[in-house]
């Protein structure tokens, strides 16, 4: 048997971290086993589901580098199938038309309320003739559930899970208008698709004792079942913008890297030992349902943040530039020409040794590309004295000679100055890189100086003297 797994999202929103998470898991599994993934558009809700969210899903995906081996299935395109089924279950006696109106929908609620009852359907139609219903009333297919016995699910993460039957209620499969309901379609198109492995969020579990029922009125094998807990805040509650990002896109818009938001995610909920930072290649190698618990997980805003930075480090200092130059397109007093393209790349392997995100790599690094006069923070402006100014005109003239203008070269050369001039490294270093950044932090002194050459070096000492 080949694994067949499937993401299976709604396209009403952005990609949601809980849903890309199941997407990750679900890829993982399949890669793990040698199988396949899927993905399928759940596109049924016209009124909800815009192109802008399917969009932003494949862009999520594709940037999380989930990608699946067959072109996706658009759950729109199926309705024809779906209504197939549904006459089918019909036709077997298994499946019965509902008359209902909404009044007696309505009613049938309000008494069932007002007895202590869950509001369910009762039964109304389910064993009378559809002849007794006004000549071309409109009506809904609904299933016959089983009313006896109960249903149990062996779910290869929370265990055994049992439901009586009697709690389930003859659930519509098909609308008064002709279209599927979601528990429906769903069912039809994991079948269809032969889907062997269905790993979701364990709010659906409740559907899936709902689905199980065509399942069996079809006399179809059901996939096995996975319900992964769901991500909670860091306080435990429900994950909202109170807390931070939620999405995908806002992630990534903080400067998350891919791999560092995949390899958070899959230690959310699961785990492999000591083993923190992982490969690809290791994941798709260690990830198994075995390793998923059953406790909702928390969201640690500050150990990604952690994560993403020892990412970072391991990054390709070309693909940071590329990052940092787009965040940095539109930035006012920044060029963002080749020149500054090649400073940052210069300094990049310095600079992502501090930085924790890309919004922080960008931010350390908007310096390279200022244009004249610099704006100083509060702690340069306190070290560029009258004193520390003198000083850098007398450092400029020592710097306007160093050739080969490289970092060993300048390192040379401010210690020299330091030595004849009676300082210490730290009191030439601390004001030149004031003068140069317009803050008190950046990458090595020497290399920072190398990076900004020697025109540019010169030319923004030259302001601080005579601004």
């Amino acid at each position: 048997m080949t694994i067949r797994t499937r993401f299976a999202p709604s396209p009403t929103g952005l990609l949601h971290i809980g849903n890309a998470r199941a997407a990750l898991f679900n890829f993982l599994y399949a890669r793990h086993h040698g199988g396949q993934f899927l993905l399928r558009i759940e596109d049924t809700d016209k009124e909800r589901s815009t192109q802008q969210a399917v969009d932003v899903i494949f862009a999520g995906l594709n940037w999380m580098g989930i990608t699946a081996d067959e072109e996706p299935v658009f759950q729109s395109t199926r309705q024809a199938r779906h209504t197939e089924v549904a006459l089918q279950l019909l036709e077997a006696g298994r499946a019965y038309k509902c008359f209902c109106t909404p009044e007696e929908l309505k009613e049938m609620r309000e008494r069932a309320m007002a007895e202590g009852k869950p509001p369910r359907y009762n039964g109304m139609w389910r064993d009378r003739d559809p002849s007794e219903a006004p000549p071309g009333a409109p009506y809904a297919v609904r299933i016959k559930a089983e009313r006896e016995g109960e249903t149990v699910i062996q779910d290869l993460v929370q265990g055994e899970v049992r439901v009586a039957n009697a709690e389930l209620d003859d659930m519509i499969i098909l609308r008064s208008d002709g279209t599927p309901t979601y528990q429906h379609a769903v069912v039809v198109d994991d079948h269809d698709m032969e889907i062997t492995h269905v790993i979701r969020g364990d709010d659906h579990l409740t559907n899936t004792f709902r689905q199980l029922m065509i399942y069996r009125a079809m006399g179809w094998t059901p996939p096995n079942f996975a319900h992964l807990p769901l991500i909670h805040g860091p306080d435990g509650a429900k994950l909202s913008k109170r807390h931070g990002a939620q999405s995908v896109v806002e992630f990534r818009d903080e400067g998350i890297l891919p791999e560092a938001l995949c390899n958070y995610l899959l230690r959310l909920g699961w785990g492999h030992g000591d083993a923190e930072i992982l490969s690809r290649e290791e994941q798709i190698r260690l990830f198994d349902l075995d390793g998923v618990g059953r406790s909702a997980s928390r969201m640690d805003y500050t150990k990604l943040s952690h994560i993403n930075g020892v990412w970072m480090r391991e990054a390709d200092d070309a693909r940071l530039t590329d990052e940092v130059m787009q965040r940095l397109a539109g930035r006012e007093g920044v060029d963002t020409g080749e020149d500054t393209r090649a400073r940052v790349l210069t300094l990049m392997p310095g600079l992502k040794e501090r930085a924790r995100t890309l919004v922080d790599l960008t931010d350390s690094a908007a310096f390279l590309g200022r244009s004249l006069p610099l704006s100083y923070d509060a702690k340069a402006e306190k070290l560029l004295t009258p004193e520390a100014r003198t000083m850098l005109g007398a450092l400029a003239r020592d710097l306007a000679v160093v050739d080969p203008f490289t970092a060993p070269e300048i390192d040379a050369a401010l210690r020299r100055f330091a030595e004849n001039s009676g300082h210490k490294l730290g009191q030439v270093a601390q004001p030149l890189r004031a003068a140069l950044t317009g803050t008190t932090t950046s990458p090595g002194i020497d290399a920072t100086v190398a990076a900004l050459g020697k025109d540019e070096v010169l030319a923004r000492i030259g302001a601080v003297l005579h601004g």
